[in-house]
């Protein structure tokens, strides 16, 4: 038989909800960061070099999105 004698909950102070809400910015950002650098280096390639690769031009938005926040 097992007994609980003490039950801790986790002490949240008014420092904790603006230090969760800027890191969930700053996440946030750095993604938005990586789908503009992954949309702008496919948007230099050349239409025969997307081929290679298997997409057209209609499909880099999508590609670089999925690169950013994953695949829904």
């Amino acid at each position: 038989m097992a007994a609980v004698d003490h039950i801790s909950t986790p002490k949240f102070s008014l420092f904790c909800a603006p230090v969760a809400l800027a890191e969930a910015a700053w996440a946030r950002f750095t993604q938005y960061r990586m789908y503009r650098k992954t949309l702008d280096e496919l948007s230099t390639l050349t239409r025969r070099e997307l081929a290679d690769l298997g997409l057209n031009r209609s499909m880099l938005k999508n590609v670089a999105h999925e690169a950013a926040y994953g695949s829904n």
